[in-house]
């Protein structure tokens, strides 16, 4: 049977800074950041899973979990082809993936999970700030109101965060989200570097699905 991709998943709310240390992460030898955002904006629309995203989105429905799976595997299968992502040195870091349950259950074929991040904000005023920052620094001034931003983080809890439910307590390791970039990183270091070394000793290639 084909191996598994060894994965480290950046978890947490909208604006905890996921991405952002995805692409630090990504900096580093021996990390591959994937962020499903990317994948999707990137996406090509006259591709067989453009045309069915763009029907749904089209509507204002969200993709179904069959087809957000699919375009991510899709992707890792390409960057796979390319030599971009090498599952044999590179540990996988991805953000905004799984979304829900059904797509971790969906996902357990395609990757093992060794350590996940939980990006932790207790201070939901702050993290709105933050958002807002955002929005408007990248010039989406929608998505830089309060009640875009609450209606965000409602679905978030609602059905992203019962994703940790999905995995053994002793792989989730609570990073605090709101100190500076380089703080927030040394965090995330201490916990995914012993992991990145185990990997190097156990390649991907003797790593069979289950």
């Amino acid at each position: 049977m084909a191996a598994r991709y060894q994965t480290v998943l950046l978890f947490g709310a909208p604006g905890a800074g996921k991405g952002t240390q995805g692409k630090i992460l990504a900096q580093v030898p021996g990390f591959f950041h994937v962020s499903s955002g990317e994948i999707f904006r990137n996406l090509d629309m006259n591709s067989k899973l453009g045309r069915v995203f763009r029907e749904y989105s089209t509507r204002g429905e969200l993709v179904p979990d069959d087809v957000t799976v699919g375009l991510w595997h899709q992707n890792i299968q390409a960057q796979t082809t390319l030599r971009l992502y090498k599952p044999e040195v590179d540990l996988l870091v991805l953000d905004g993936i799984p979304r829900n349950p059904a797509q971790a259950v969906m996902m357990k074929k395609y990757i093992k999970v060794l350590k996940i991040i939980h990006l932790v904000c207790r201070d939901k005023d702050k993290m709105i700030e933050r958002l807002q920052r955002r929005a408007l620094k990248e010039n989406r001034a929608d998505d830089a109101q309060v009640e875009v931003i609450r209606r965000r983080w409602e679905v978030y809890e609602r059905e992203t965060f019962p994703v940790l439910e999905c995995y053994p307590r002793e792989l989730i390791a609570e990073v605090e989200a709101m100190g500076s970039p380089g703080a927030v990183l040394q965090q995330i270091l201490a916990h995914v570097v012993p992991v990145q070394e185990t990997h190097f000793n156990n390649p991907m290639a003797v790593e069979s699905r289950r």
